[in-house]
């Protein structure tokens, strides 16, 4: 007697498709940022924190901030506290609107950037 055996097969097979390995990312996208995307914030940060959705490779990425007149701020050493994160510590930022732009290479090599803003307000 022969059996089904093509429906366990197939059962098993659509198991495996949902409970696979998990999705990988081909890029490092932005995730998060703090101080957040388009924010106001009262107080000028200390840093600028880049959350990204898969590890980056540090020595290969570059964070700048600008002022509103496309000055680029003066800031520390970028730092690579996780391996889905980077830091650039800040200067004392005067009130004005700031533009963040990140150029990062993900572990798997492949580079992306973006850019935002976020303002800090008078006291």
């Amino acid at each position: 007697m022969h059996g089904q055996p093509s429906g366990v097969i197939a059962l098993i097979l659509s198991g495996v498709g949902l409970f696979g390995p998990p999705r990988a990312y081909a890029h490092a996208f932005l995730d998060h940022a703090e101080p957040r995307v388009g924010s106001t914030v009262k107080a000028a940060p200390a840093a600028v924190s880049l959350t990204f959705t898969e590890p980056v490779e540090a020595t290969f990425c570059r964070v700048d901030v600008q002022d509103a007149h496309s000055q680029r701020i003066s800031a520390g050493a970028l730092e690579h506290p996780q391996p889905e994160e980077l830091r650039l510590p800040l200067p004392s930022l005067t009130p004005g609107d700031y533009t963040v732009h990140w150029v990062v290479i993900s572990v798997d090599t492949h580079r992306t950037e973006g850019r935002f803003e976020f303002t800090v307000s008078a006291p």
